[in-house]
């Protein structure tokens, strides 16, 4: 499911609404430079990741693609609007739980029915962990390259 929720929200940010271009007017709104470049990676990241952990292939990269781009958004977005997520501006309960879901999947793999068991990765366990990690570690270095709030926020 969570598979089919990041790949639904990364063809959402390609393809709905506004389309990329809108994603990259909102992300350039939310601190992120340049907004177009991250719109296509961050979309991009989504729609992979949400593909190789619905076939179940390459858990632990797909896991580290949700939790780096969950942690972007809830530094750059949802952390100053509270914890639940039906207040206004929507708060980081949501993305903290794709977070979480994401280093789980990495450290524990997709399960019997996968394309990872297929191919001998069934149980990554720390090591699997700690490339879901690398997730967060990308997003730090992003942030400390790229994002550039608006001092009104």
């Amino acid at each position: 499911m969570i598979g089919a929720v990041f790949l639904a929200h990364g063809l959402n940010h390609l393809f709905g609404g506004g389309r990329l271009r809108g994603t990259a007017a909102w992300f350039a709104g939310l601190g992120m430079r340049p907004g177009y470049a991250h719109a296509v990676v961050a979309s991009g990241v989504e729609v992979a990741s949400g593909v190789l952990l619905v076939l179940g292939l390459f858990t632990p990269v797909a896991g580290a693609g949700v939790v780096g781009t969950m942690v972007v958004a809830w530094v750059i977005n949802h952390a100053r609007n509270g914890f639940f997520i039906f207040r206004p501006g929507e708060g980081y309960e949501y993305v903290m739980v794709l977070v979480a879901s994401g280093l789980i999947l990495a450290a524990t793999g997709p399960g019997r029915i996968s394309l990872d068991r297929l191919i001998g990765i069934s149980h990554p366990g720390w090591a699997g962990f700690l490339i879901g990690l690398t997730g967060a570690v990308g997003a730090a270095l992003l942030l400390a390259l790229c994002w550039r709030p608006n001092a009104s926020r």
